[in-house]
């Protein structure tokens, strides 16, 4: 058991939320109860994930997307207002790490990524460190590439190029940052890969000639939420459980 401000204090500074200029607070966003013996992991704080957290006995839920975005509008109403209300009814902490999560060197969405995938030698590049590279061993066929992130993520993928042209140096970032074609490009990669895919990747992808891979937003991001809370449940001798709310995009 550990009390939610040590807790929260605690991951601060683990995920050093001060080095980023992100789109919605990071850390504690809606309090609940005082003490913490059960963590409920997930992508995002939807209606199904709480409702899930709450009959599994979560007394915090940890997510990589949570509320409070930037430009979004500043009321407490419909679908906002009823997932607080939720919260707020059963006396259970809500959590949320974006930018911090998606970059950390251990616990990170593209570390955990690239670890699941079988990524060895990795460097990170770009603004907060956001984009992911490595190169491998031997040259693969994209179909194969593809066909490893489909088996790992257990889900189909989209693909920009040719199936047979060779990769070896591969960037990542996961969930939706294809804007960060353009960074891998000039990196001189020959394939990108992140989570969700926009109209103009396609032409960016195609006239480059670095091959692109849409391997879904919330696919991409299951690995670093789960790193984080089994780190948190060691540390505080907690019990932990990742609910995995289906999302296709």
């Amino acid at each position: 058991m550990v009390k939610i401000n040590e807790l929260t204090h605690y991951t601060q500074q683990l995920m050093q939320v001060e080095r980023f200029k992100d789109y919605c607070p990071n850390g504690l966003q809606v309090e609940g109860r005082i003490t913490i013996g059960k963590i409920v992991t997930g992508v995002t704080a939807s209606m199904a994930l709480l409702e899930a957290a709450h009959k599994a006995g979560a007394d915090l839920v940890l997510v990589h997307h949570g509320y409070f975005w930037k430009n979004e509008a500043p009321v407490v109403v419909g679908i906002k207002q009823r997932r607080i209300k939720f919260l707020l009814a059963h006396d259970i902490n809500l959590m949320a790490y974006h930018l911090p999560l998606d970059a950390h060197g251990e616990f990170g969405n593209n570390v955990q990524l690239g670890k699941l995938l079988g990524f060895n030698t990795q460097s990170y590049v770009g603004v907060d460190n956001l984009i992911a590279s490595t190169e491998l061993e031997d040259e693969l066929p994209l179909s194969e590439v593809v066909l490893l992130i489909e088996r790992s993520l257990r889900r189909n993928v989209m693909v920009i190029g040719d199936p047979a042209r060779a990769v070896k140096k591969i960037a990542w970032c996961t969930g939706a940052a294809q804007g960060y074609i353009d960074q891998a490009i000039e990196l001189g990669v020959d394939l990108f890969i992140s989570g969700e895919i926009s109209e103009q990747t396609t032409h960016q992808s195609l006239e480059s000639g670095v091959a692109y891979i849409a391997a879904g937003h919330h696919a991409t991001e299951r690995y670093g939420v789960q790193a984080l809370g089994n780190h948190l449940a060691e540390k505080f001798n907690l019990e932990h459980e990742f609910i995995d709310i289906h999302n296709p995009v």
